[in-house]
Protein backbone atom coordinates (compact mmCIF):
# COMPACT_ATOMS: atom_id res chain seq x y z
CA UNK A 1 0.00 0.00 0.00
CA UNK A 2 1.25 3.55 -1.17
CA UNK A 3 0.92 6.15 1.35
CA UNK A 4 -0.25 9.75 0.21
CA UNK A 5 2.51 11.91 -0.14
CA UNK A 6 2.32 15.22 2.20
CA UNK A 7 4.71 18.51 1.57
CA UNK A 8 4.95 21.14 3.29
CA UNK A 9 6.81 24.71 1.76
CA UNK A 10 7.95 27.84 2.20
CA UNK A 11 8.77 30.66 -0.17
CA UNK A 12 9.38 34.17 -0.40
CA UNK A 13 9.25 36.47 -3.05
CA UNK A 14 12.34 38.97 -2.69
CA UNK A 15 11.93 42.66 -3.82
CA UNK A 16 15.11 44.83 -4.12
CA UNK A 17 15.66 48.05 -3.39
CA UNK A 18 14.70 49.43 -6.87
CA UNK A 19 11.47 47.32 -6.62
CA UNK A 20 12.24 44.58 -8.97
CA UNK A 21 11.19 41.31 -8.40
CA UNK A 22 14.47 39.01 -7.03
CA UNK A 23 13.86 35.22 -8.97
CA UNK A 24 14.71 32.31 -8.85
CA UNK A 25 15.39 30.35 -12.66
CA UNK A 26 15.28 27.09 -11.33
CA UNK A 27 17.58 24.64 -12.83
CA UNK A 28 16.82 22.61 -15.47
CA UNK A 29 17.41 19.37 -14.38
CA UNK A 30 15.25 16.41 -14.10
CA UNK A 31 14.54 15.12 -10.36
CA UNK A 32 12.90 18.21 -9.57
CA UNK A 33 9.41 20.18 -9.72
CA UNK A 34 9.42 22.83 -12.40
CA UNK A 35 12.63 22.49 -14.14
CA UNK A 36 13.54 25.41 -15.86
CA UNK A 37 10.82 27.54 -14.66
CA UNK A 38 10.86 30.56 -12.59
CA UNK A 39 10.19 30.21 -9.03
CA UNK A 40 10.71 31.79 -5.93
CA UNK A 41 13.05 31.23 -2.76
CA UNK A 42 12.44 29.02 -0.45
CA UNK A 43 11.67 24.97 -0.28
CA UNK A 44 10.62 22.33 2.38
CA UNK A 45 9.59 22.80 6.21
CA UNK A 46 12.22 20.12 8.62
CA UNK A 47 11.20 18.99 11.36
CA UNK A 48 9.48 21.39 13.72
CA UNK A 49 10.06 24.48 12.30
CA UNK A 50 7.20 26.28 11.77
CA UNK A 51 6.85 28.05 8.11
CA UNK A 52 8.86 30.98 8.86
CA UNK A 53 11.61 29.82 10.02
CA UNK A 54 11.46 27.92 7.18
CA UNK A 55 11.70 30.25 4.73
CA UNK A 56 14.36 32.50 7.10
CA UNK A 57 16.25 29.13 6.50
CA UNK A 58 15.40 28.18 3.06
CA UNK A 59 16.28 31.80 1.40
CA UNK A 60 19.29 32.25 3.52
CA UNK A 61 20.44 29.15 1.96
CA UNK A 62 19.95 30.01 -1.40
CA UNK A 63 21.12 33.74 -1.29
CA UNK A 64 23.83 33.72 0.81
CA UNK A 65 22.24 36.60 2.71
CA UNK A 66 20.79 36.46 6.29
CA UNK A 67 16.84 38.40 6.33
CA UNK A 68 15.61 38.11 9.51
CA UNK A 69 12.40 36.72 10.21
CA UNK A 70 10.43 40.36 10.56
CA UNK A 71 11.35 41.19 7.36
CA UNK A 72 8.81 38.87 6.06
CA UNK A 73 4.97 39.81 5.69
CA UNK A 74 2.71 36.79 4.69
CA UNK A 75 1.33 36.52 1.31
CA UNK A 76 -0.62 33.80 0.74
CA UNK A 77 -1.83 30.33 1.67
CA UNK A 78 -2.66 26.98 0.38
CA UNK A 79 -3.53 24.06 1.81
CA UNK A 80 -5.35 21.25 0.73
CA UNK A 81 -4.66 18.79 -2.59
CA UNK A 82 -1.22 18.70 -4.04
CA UNK A 83 -2.11 19.71 -8.22
CA UNK A 84 1.31 18.39 -8.62
CA UNK A 85 1.50 14.78 -7.46
CA UNK A 86 -1.52 12.76 -8.00
CA UNK A 87 -3.18 11.70 -4.09
CA UNK A 88 -0.52 13.73 -2.31
CA UNK A 89 -1.37 17.21 -0.42
CA UNK A 90 0.09 20.19 0.13
CA UNK A 91 0.83 23.33 2.47
CA UNK A 92 2.54 26.48 1.18
CA UNK A 93 3.18 29.27 2.82
CA UNK A 94 4.51 32.32 0.52
CA UNK A 95 6.01 35.56 2.05
CA UNK A 96 7.20 38.74 1.18
CA UNK A 97 10.32 40.85 1.74
CA UNK A 98 11.43 44.23 0.49
CA UNK A 99 14.30 46.36 0.77
CA UNK A 100 16.57 43.34 -0.57
CA UNK A 101 20.52 44.52 -1.48
CA UNK A 102 21.69 43.07 -4.52
CA UNK A 103 25.31 43.37 -3.73
CA UNK A 104 25.89 40.46 -0.94
CA UNK A 105 23.63 38.13 -2.84
CA UNK A 106 25.35 34.72 -3.65
CA UNK A 107 23.11 32.64 -5.38
CA UNK A 108 23.89 28.61 -4.19
CA UNK A 109 20.68 27.08 -5.92
CA UNK A 110 19.26 28.03 -9.60
CA UNK A 111 20.74 31.66 -10.75
CA UNK A 112 19.10 34.80 -9.82
CA UNK A 113 16.49 36.57 -12.43
CA UNK A 114 15.60 39.95 -11.67
CA UNK A 115 12.58 41.56 -13.65
CA UNK A 116 10.77 45.27 -13.29
CA UNK A 117 6.95 44.81 -12.73
CA UNK A 118 6.15 45.85 -16.42
CA UNK A 119 8.15 42.60 -17.49
CA UNK A 120 5.57 40.31 -15.23
CA UNK A 121 3.44 39.80 -18.36
CA UNK A 122 5.98 38.64 -20.87
CA UNK A 123 7.37 36.04 -17.38
CA UNK A 124 4.05 34.61 -16.47
CA UNK A 125 4.11 31.52 -19.14
CA UNK A 126 7.62 30.97 -17.33
CA UNK A 127 6.47 31.15 -14.04
CA UNK A 128 6.09 27.76 -11.08
CA UNK A 129 3.07 28.00 -9.87
CA UNK A 130 4.30 29.64 -6.61
CA UNK A 131 6.22 32.71 -8.32
CA UNK A 132 2.78 32.70 -10.24
CA UNK A 133 0.56 32.63 -6.63
CA UNK A 134 2.90 35.27 -5.13
CA UNK A 135 2.98 37.91 -7.44
CA UNK A 136 -0.33 38.21 -8.28
CA UNK A 137 -1.14 37.92 -4.46
CA UNK A 138 1.47 41.01 -4.39
CA UNK A 139 0.58 43.18 -7.34
CA UNK A 140 -2.95 43.27 -5.79
CA UNK A 141 -1.85 43.79 -2.35
CA UNK A 142 0.25 46.74 -4.36
CA UNK A 143 -3.08 47.82 -6.25
CA UNK A 144 -0.83 46.75 -9.71
CA UNK A 145 -3.09 44.12 -10.67
CA UNK A 146 -4.58 43.94 -14.04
Amino acid sequence: MVVPQHREVAAALLIDQRGRLLLQQRDNVPGILFPGKIGLFGGHREGEETFLECVVREVHEEISLFIPPERFQHLASYRGADPYTAGATLWRELYLTTDVPLEPLTITEGSLLIAAIEDVPALVPQFAPSAHDAVRAYLKRTGRAP
